[in-house]
This record gives structure tokens, C-alpha cells and sequence, in this order.
């Protein structure tokens, strides 16, 4: 029998800090990851967590929820998205993204388990 867990995200098992402007907080339940990502003013993926990921643009699938703040995605092929509060995300691999305004966008993610870990 499966046993159920649970755990406040205020108490994350890991904080992974980008290189500049923000954190993501890890909680990891059996084979469930979320992550509370706090992306500052100023945070951009290329800038942030290229440096950590090392490749040339973020590789992970994003399914997740918008509290607060806004970002744009940009993808390889050019297209892009916005996205803002309460919006319901699902990003595919190979994108940048950034912040915009003067406001942190803050963002549950189900997509993090490798999100943001040196390589």
C-alpha cells in the first residue's frame, strides 16, 4: 500500500539558487517533484540558469501554475507566450524566458526534478 505524505512548501527539501535573481524551492514526494519558483526582476533564464543547466536553452517541460508577477517565454523556433497570474502553464522543452516588470514572478512548477541542478 502506497503511504501518503505531505510537506509545507515554507520547508523545501532543497532551495536551488539561480546565479542572480531568485530561487526555486524543491519538494520531492516519492515520485512527485513541485517547485515554488521565485523569479526576481531581472531573472532571465540565459542568464540565471544557463550557467547551471549548460545547454543552450532550458530543456525541461514545465506544467505548472502562475501565482503572481509576469514572464515571457521565448521559444527555439521564435514564437513566445505570456504568462501571468493565475494562468495554467504548460511549456515544452527548448526556451528562454524573463521576467517582466518590477514585480517577481512566482510560479509552482511540476517540472523541476532537474531544473536548475549543475550538471
Amino acid at each position: 500500500m502506497a503511504t501518503s505524505q505531505t510537506r509545507s512548501i515554507d520547508q523545501p527539501h532543497e532551495t536551488r539558487p539561480f546565479k542572480a535573481h531568485g530561487h526555486m524551492d524543491v519538494i520531492t514526494l516519492d515520485d512527485f517533484t513541485m517547485g515554488h519558483g521565485v523569479f526576481e526582476p531581472g531573472w532571465r533564464w540565459s542568464a540565471d540558469v544557463k550557467p547551471i543547466a549548460g545547454t543552450d536553452s532550458c530543456q525541461a517541460r514545465h506544467t505548472g501554475y502562475c501565482l503572481s508577477g509576469q514572464m515571457t517565454v521565448k521559444f527555439d523556433d521564435g514564437s513566445e507566450m505570456n504568462v501571468g497570474p493565475g494562468d495554467v502553464v504548460l511549456i515544452e522543452p527548448g526556451h528562454d524566458a524573463w521576467t517582466v516588470g518590477d514585480e517577481a514572478c512566482v510560479l509552482l512548477d511540476t517540472g523541476v526534478a532537474e531544473y536548475a541542478k549543475p550538471s
